[in-house]
């Protein structure tokens, strides 16, 4: 997805990548605080980090053939 600005990176809103959308985030010089363009989530980069990496565990098995399951 391309950025919406030059200078730093926008990282995805992580409230909507919670819900599967891949939104990239706004960021403000001003007040360094990064906002989405679609709802309402706000924060600062260290926050936005931190729930990013909160959502991977998500995707941890994303490239990973499972041919064993123990329910079977």
């Amino acid at each position: 997805m391309a950025q919406l600005g030059k200078g730093k990176l926008n990282y995805r809103c992580p409230s909507c990548f919670l819900r599967d959308l891949d939104i990239d985030m706004f960021y403000n010089k001003e007040t360094g605080i990064y906002s989405c363009i679609r709802c309402q989530y706000r924060g600062t980069e260290e926050d936005v980090l931190e729930k990013n990496e909160m959502i991977r565990f998500r995707y941890k098995a994303m490239h990973d053939r499972i041919t064993k399951f123990d329910f079977d």
